[in-house]
């Protein structure tokens, strides 16, 4: 016995729920798409670069290493780390593109305690400057990254197939808006937190319903999406005013907040939300689905029934998501905690470090929207389940017994099996026959005969059971 429904045809959507969905996303897009174009990136330099900087004179070029010379290391100086002999010595490399392409260039080989080791035939990225001078910089990661992602794109389509391709092209979209939009607005000297907040937006608007289709479920997500993140933005910002963070915890944020004059604390706040962003769509399409196929799977379910299975499932998807955001904080922090270990600093001091501090609070900050994330959604997507609820004889299957109708479905199907066994001429017959009275039927008058014996229309003689004389014939042979 299956369920026997069908998406479409067991959640008709309501006219008045999705013109109220309409009424607020329409809105909401047609804000972003204005802030967008108003906060679009034209070029200019922004705050902190002069009108007449110039770009960087160092060019960079590929080239592939021929031979490898190896050198005695200098002696160290007292106290200081020693040279890893395969870092001493020099390079043959052969220039792959630029002005002096196919020429062979003899370069020393960086040194130092990490410094990288070079091999024959491995790809490297050499620097040029303004006087033509190359210096041997890094490995060519080029056509391993590319056969990593051709890996990841057709994992994802076999796996996803059209939702995969469809995916693919969200993720496309998401990095444009950060490359074209996000970071060279910040970088013009525009408000971190407001770009940040607009790419946000835009971002969550093209990549739901890109990947996920028009559909009453995904716009359910969205407004979950939406209020979750306004919420995280608002606790972001007063958690960093109130721990008096201002964003400056390395010499990356020291160098932009000097050099370019760009607020860090809102760069910080700006990294939060986009953070938290690529969590929350995560947990609201879960749960937005969720509620829509119990309410597939389960027509009779109201809105407590379906707020509440979503909700048991939403509280372990977090469970398991804050572990994960703490994990991947930390082992994003992990050279850092080795630092503090080898310190021997107290816990206490450690943990108030502006470093620590604020991962500290971008983990607390970033569970709080996520947490708000899951009954901020599946009661949108419960009361829109329920606002257009098919009716009775539409939403249950065909085939199957409503409940509490056990006993009329066992007694329509002893009765039919009755009437079946009756044979032909007495359907829907059920007198229960035993042997004797089958016997006597032997004798019974034929409809054609009246019940005194007397002969009918089509008089005819009655016939005793040859059971006896069957016997007889088997016992003979």
């Amino acid at each position: 016995m299956g369920a026997g429904h069908a998406h479409g045809a067991s959640a008709p959507r309501s006219r008045r729920t999705m013109m109220a969905s309409l009424a607020v996303l329409v809105p909401v897009a047609v804000v972003t798409l204005g802030a967008l174009l108003w906060l679009w990136p034209d070029g200019r330099p922004g705050a902190g670069q002069g009108e007449g900087a110039q770009p960087s004179a160092v060019e960079r070029l590929t080239g592939t290493v021929t031979a490898v010379t190896l050198k005695r290391c200098p002696a160290a100086p007292e106290g200081a780390p020693r040279p890893d002999p395969a870092t001493c010595g020099t390079a043959t490399v052969k220039l792959g593109e630029g002005r002096d392409a196919g020429r062979d260039v003899t370069l020393r080989l960086p040194g130092g305690p990490v410094a990288q080791h070079f091999a024959p035939g491995d790809g490297v990225i050499l620097l040029r400057d303004a006087d033509g001078a190359y210096q041997l910089s890094d490995h060519d990661r080029a056509t391993p990254l590319w056969l990593f992602g051709l890996a990841f794109a057709a994992a994802v389509i076999a796996f996803g197939r059209w939702r995969g391709v469809t995916a693919l092209i969200g993720l496309a979209v998401t990095f444009v808006l950060l490359l074209t939009f996000v970071i060279p607005g910040i970088l013009e000297g525009r408000s971190p937190m407001l770009v940040a907040i607009v790419g946000a937006a835009a971002i969550m608007l093209t990549v739901l319903y890109l990947t996920h289709g028009f559909s009453l479920p995904t716009s359910m997500a969205v407004l979950g999406t939406l209020a979750s993140l306004a919420l995280t933005g608002a606790l972001s910002y007063a958690a960093l005013g109130f721990a008096r963070l201002n964003g400056v915890t390395d010499d990356s944020a020291l160098t932009l907040g000097m050099s370019l004059s760009i607020d860090t604390q809102g760069l910080l706040l700006a990294g939060i939300i986009i953070g938290a962003l690529g969590v929350l769509d995560d947990v609201t399409v879960t749960q937005a689905v969720t509620v829509s196929e119990l309410a597939h799977a389960n027509p009779s379910y109201g809105f407590a029934r379906l707020y509440q299975a979503a909700g048991r499932i939403g509280r372990a998807h977090i469970a398991s998501v804050i572990n994960t955001i703490i994990l991947a904080y930390a082992g994003a922090s992990l050279p850092l905690l080795l630092l503090f270990s080898i310190g021997e600093q107290p816990l206490g001091q450690v943990l108030t470090t502006p470093v620590i501090a604020q991962e500290i609070v971008r983990s607390v900050v970033g569970t709080l929207g996520l947490i708000a994330a899951v009954p901020i959604t599946t009661a949108l997507a419960a009361l829109a389940a329920t606002r257009h609820r098919p009716d009775a004889d539409e939403a249950a299957p065909r085939h199957r017994a409503e409940p509490g109708d056990t006993e009329g479905a066992s007694s329509r199907r002893r009765a039919g099996s009755e009437a079946r066994r009756a044979g032909p001429g007495r359907p829907g017959s059920r007198r229960e026959v035993s042997p004797s009275a089958a016997g006597e039927d032997f004798f019974a008058p034929h409809p054609s005969q009246d019940r005194d014996g007397s002969p009918g229309e089509e008089p005819e003689p009655r016939r005793a059971p040859d059971r006896p004389a069957r016997h007889r014939r088997r016992a003979s042979t």
